[in-house]
């Protein structure tokens, strides 16, 4: 019988070194001093291994034991530095928290760009158990959005919970690198049956078309399995 050829690589394992290359290039871009920092934590732990095995007189037995802790060191340091530069990446673009919003893979479901004003502040809708959480982005007067948004949604679906966050850094703000665990944060206060409901009524309200900022990002930044 002739023997089946097998690829080498199977889609999953060539889906994470794609993933592994890009977050490469992005640290490399935004942190380039992060990679070395990586290695210096590999050899600290490698190190460290080789001393405590001098004190417990076995120094070459924790050499090989201390070279996939380094690896391990360094990997977890680089993919803290990749869920960083992921951030940096889009900070201060265009629909910058829609794009960390529509991350959230489980849990929300986000219209952005639902009311927009000239000078491009926004509003984003996003729809959990938590309620409607309206997201603005932009100068301060995208708190004036924020409150028309609150008044349609009020309009729409009464009674429903409404919660209202301005992403950027100032005081008062949600940082984009917080905002997904703001979002996971909020008291489910919508059961499942009441849940679809609202998301039938919402779904002919709709959004407009914005540009939304692409690129790896957390919740997003994937890394390759360990």
């Amino acid at each position: 019988m002739a023997k089946t050829n097998k690829p080498s690589d199977t889609p999953e394992k060539q889906g994470q070194m794609a993933v592994l290359k890009d977050a490469f290039k992005l640290v490399r871009r935004e942190t380039p001093l992060a990679l070395i920092w990586c290695l210096l934590g590999g050899i600290a732990a490698e190190v460290l291994a080789i001393l405590g095995g001098n004190s417990l007189h076995h120094p070459v037995y924790f050499a090989i034991l201390g070279l996939p802790l380094g690896v391990l060191v360094a990997f977890f340091m680089f993919t803290r530095f990749a869920n960083s530069a992921a951030f940096l990446s889009i900070k201060g673009q265009l629909g910058a928290a829609a794009s960390v919003l529509m991350s959230i893979r489980r849990g929300y479901s986000t219209t952005p760009a639902v009311n927009v004003a000239r000078n491009q502040d926004m509003v984003h809708r996003s729809v959990g158990r938590a309620g409607i959480v309206l997201v603005g982005e932009g100068s301060q007067a995208v708190r004036t959005l924020l409150q028309d948004e609150r008044k349609k949604m009020e309009r729409f679906v009464p009674g429903v919970p409404v919660t209202e966050i301005i992403a950027g850094d100032s005081a008062g703000e949600v940082s984009l690198k917080k905002l997904a665990k703001k979002m996971k944060k909020l008291p489910k206060k919508l059961s499942n049956t009441q849940l679809r409901e609202v998301r039938a009524r919402l779904k002919a309200v709709g959004g407009l078309s914005m540009p939304i900022p692409q690129g790896p990002m957390p919740k997003g930044v994937k890394m390759p399995k360990r």
